[in-house]
């Protein structure tokens, strides 16, 4: 058995990573210190620093149970300490200092170790951990080479090809298909389950159907697969055991890694459609398959709006060049200049479309340029030209591969962020061969754009034209697909699995808030998504018949949406989205980069309220520097206000970042914190307010608790707003992005009804402000039940300003409270619906 030892200034650091790292190998069989910190001072507070005698300790009690001993340092003395160690330690059993990042290679190391590796099997496992990273941050080529190198053996199964192609398993293999079935692929927890079942044995996995392989002892060659969903393998299994464990890993795979599969999760309707003949067939069998006229698809929602209209799909991408060509010697600088010019034109290309573009798009498209003009790969791709002979196109397509590869193996957002590689690759490769760029149709009528997954490029473009909708089998809430959409106001669904089958030319209907996309709408469908639609002009003062006024605020997640909502007389912010600040990173922003866009929005309201909600992380928007990597049920997990008993300096941070945005712009802010449930939490959050010099302070009522203490709550907070998505949720214990349970998360049910009820009630007794900025705030139908109810301010994005102010406009304030008192009345959503509806329409005939 090989030992490890974890080297850290800090104790709280290396305890957290050896915790992270024992949570990939759940039946142990390995053996970790840790060496950290260097003491306590007089008040028992934990030392920064460096021991070394500490560290020759931890490696000498590890050393007497094991075989040898890898030392991961984090940067350093830490080093220093590692190497005066090796001088001071008794044991004599190998040593060896690793040369890696602390946390991943931590990781890495235990999986490995734990699967039975030797030294230098373990600390290159350790080692290909930097691969990635490097690959990610653009690192010099050597760095990235010689972490890749180290893993090339890496694995107790025996020698890894390192992604060479490889022919068919011997006549005595055990080989055995099987398809990755959870939601998530192969990222580091499968990964790990796969080399801890595969200990022991020679097992390898062969992705088809291009060939690529890895040993199933490696943690980093797994997950440099790039798995997918649905991804094929084959399991080939040699020598001893190689049964037993192929068939652990079989049944790992059919179990989708124990995070379910889309059978367990209730999904198989939408993966296994009806054929013509009533059977059924499989998506992956390659049959033809018939969606059948009413059929409702599910994906994942990241732009909210309704509408219907006919499918077009984007032209599909170039096909991959040709391997077997090689050029002669005498002809390779030709290739090498094709491929030089090629990048500066795209590069122009995109610039161009910089420039035309605002707001988001304009960041996004510029990344893009950056992209195509970095020399890291256009240097790559001349290379493969000049030394083995590579067509133009086709070292250019290997070389985005690799890269393309590095993102995917991150998972998360950075696999997201692989479209973008595959679109300059495109790009340059159509202006080598002087063919057209596949990408958006031109199109004279409204369409719903239909695709694997959107370039940022072409997102960028869609500004303006005829695209009402955006569907895509890929992407997540943090893929440019998505960005750009909220930014445009385009209803969008993503991670549709089949959505590519939905002929061109059919007619559907997209909800983007629910994620759904409905296959031959019925009439009736169609003309409610059109009414939902149509944009109706917003005077900038929402009001009653009567003239009471109700405030018509604006959703926003940055500068760009706020720029849009002022331009749509919004009169002012109800709910900005900080988190959107913090997406694509893997670490927080600083105080600095916050104040920046913090100020971005409030510039575009000065002198009217702009309410800020705190971060929101957790549930369905993960980050990585504020969450756990994975919880049994995240909507019910550390999500929103309760980060900050796990990371209190994220929300000083933020609140202090927000104090001094606040101090520069005229705009009156509020600041208010997301999923309190709990009086003494909104107490706590509203004295860290306004220590941090922020007066006005709420809380988002989420939780049916929340909603219960309401009067007590207003004791310590000065508004509260409704976020009537996760109240529906909680209320009804239905997973909002589960479109099986849509009629459950519904804000006209009479059990939200009446809990928005007792908030509002309670906000009159206190005479303070109750608002609501979920998405039923943008509702025309129901906002009239809200004011009844005693909401006092709407939230919602600006397309549906003038839509409700309308609404309002034909009611009265006794009327509105009739309407509210029929709705909470009722039994149902639906007659809760049809009870409102009735009393207002009595009051359009008086």
């Amino acid at each position: 058995m090989i030992g490890i030892v974890a080297v850290s200034h800090s104790a709280r650091l290396g305890e957290a990573a050896l915790e992270l790292a024992l949570q990939m190998v759940p039946g142990g069989g390995v053996r970790v210190d840790v060496a950290a910190g260097a003491g306590v001072d007089a008040d028992g507070t934990p030392v920064l620093g460096t021991d070394a005698v500490a560290v020759a300790t931890a490696i000498d009690a590890v050393a007497a149970d094991c075989d040898g001993v890898l030392v991961l340092m984090d940067l350093g003395s830490a080093v220093l300490s590692a190497e005066l160690a090796l001088e001071l330690r008794a044991s004599d059993v190998p040593v060896r200092l690793a040369p890696a990042p602390f946390v991943e290679g931590l990781l890495a190391a235990v999986v490995a170790a734990a699967a039975g590796a030797d030294l230098d099997a373990v600390a290159a496992e350790a080692s290909g951990a930097l691969a990635a990273k490097s690959g990610q941050l653009g690192e010099a080529d050597d760095v990235a080479a010689g972490a890749g190198a180290g893993t090339a053996d890496a694995g107790a199964g025996g020698a890894d090809t390192g992604g060479a192609d490889v022919g068919e398993a011997s006549e005595d293999a055990v080989v055995r298909r099987v398809t990755v079935r959870n939601p998530l692929g192969i990222h580091a927890r499968p990964a790990a389950l796969i080399a801890e079942a595969a200990a022991g044995a020679d097992v390898r996995l062969r992705r088809l159907p291009d060939g690529i392989e890895a040993s199933a002892a490696s943690l980093t060659r797994l997950l440099a697969l790039g798995a997918r969903r649905g991804t094929d393998f084959e399991l080939i299994g040699r020598g001893p055991g190689a049964a037993e464990a192929v068939e652990r890993l079989a049944a790992l795979f059919d179990d989708g890694f124990g995070e379910g599969t889309e059978e367990a999760r209730g999904e198989a309707t939408e993966s296994v459609r009806p054929t013509p003949g009533g059977g059924a067939a499989a998506a992956d069998t390659g049959a033809p398959v018939a969606i059948e006229p009413g059929a409702v698809l599910r994906g994942r929602g990241v732009s909210p709006g309704r509408v219907a209209g006919p499918v077009v799909h984007v032209a599909p991408p170039l096909p991959e060049p040709d391997a077997g060509t090689v050029i002669p010697p005498d002809q390779r600088d030709a290739e090498v200049s094709a491929i030089e010019w090629a990048a500066v034109a795209v590069a122009d290309q995109l610039r161009s479309r910089t420039a035309q573009a605002t707001g988001e798009a304009r960041a996004i498209l510029d990344a893009s340029r950056l992209l195509a003009s970095d020399p890291e790969l256009v240097s790559e791709a001349t290379a493969l030209v000049r030394t083995k002979g590579r067509t133009a196109a086709r070292a250019v397509w290997e070389t985005a591969a690799a890269h393309e590869q590095a993102l995917v193996a991150l998972g998360g957002r950075m696999a997201e962020r692989a479209a973008d590689i595959r679109d300059v690759r495109d790009r340059i490769i159509a202006e080598i061969l002087r063919v057209d760029m596949p990408g958006v149709p031109d199109r004279e009528e409204p369409f719903v754009l239909v695709a694997t997954d959107l370039s940022p490029a072409d997102t960028a473009t869609l500004d303006g034209g005829h695209c009402i909708a955006l569907v895509t089998e890929q992407g997540g809430p943090t893929s440019h697909t998505a960005i750009i959409a909220r930014s445009l106001g385009l209803p969008a669904v993503v991670g549709l699995s089949g959505a590519l089958e939905i002929a061109e030319g059919t007619a559907v209907l997209v909800d983007g808030e629910r994620g759904t996309v409905t296959v031959e709408p019925g009439e009736a469908e169609v003309a409610s998504a059109r009414a939902a639609s149509t944009v109706v002009r917003f005077d900038g003062r929402g009001r009653l018949g009567d003239g009471h006024r109700v405030p018509l605020l604006a959703n926003v997640g940055g500068a760009a949406d706020a720029t849009t909502a002022a331009s749509a007389h919004a009169e002012g912010v109800g709910l900005f989205r900080t988190e959107f600040c913090f997406l694509n990173r893997v670490e927080a922003p600083t105080i600095d980069e916050q104040v920046a866009a913090y100020r971005g929005v409030l510039a575009a309201f000065p002198g009217r309220k702009v309410v800020v909600r705190t971060l929101d992380a957790g549930s369905d928007k993960p980050l990585p520097f504020a969450n756990a990597d994975e919880e049994d049920n995240p909507a019910l997990g550390v999500r929103g206000l309760r980060i900050a008993r796990r990371n209190p300096a994220l929300l000083d941070d933020q609140l202090r970042a927000l104090a001094r945005a606040a101090d520069a712009e005229s705009a009156e802010v509020e600041v208010m914190a997301p999923m309190v449930a709990t009086v003494d939490e909104a107490a706590g959050f509203a004295e860290r307010c306004r220590a941090a010099g922020l007066d006005r302070v709420g809380i988002m009522i989420e939780t049916p608790a929340a909603a219960l203490l309401a009067a007590e709550l207003f004791a310590v907070v000065d508004f509260v707003s409704l976020g009537t998505n996760d109240l529906a949720q909680y209320t009804m214990a239905a997973d909002r992005l589960l479109s099986d349970l849509g009629e459950l998360n519904d804000p006209w049910q009479p059990a939200v009804l009446r809990l928005i009820g007792l908030v509002g009630a309670a906000g009159r007794a206190a005479g303070k402000p109750v608002g609501v900025c979920g998405e039923a705030g943008g509702d025309a139908a129901l906002a009239p039940v809200l004011v009844g109810l005693g909401v006092t301010s709407l939230s919602m994005t600006p397309r549906s300003l003038g839509r409700v102010a309308a609404a309002l406009d034909a009611v009265t304030s006794e009327e509105c409270r009739r309407a509210a008192d029929a709705a909470r009345g009722a039994a149902t959503a639906v007659a809760a619906r049809e009870a409102a509806a009735r009393v207002l329409s009595e009051t359009g005939e008086r």
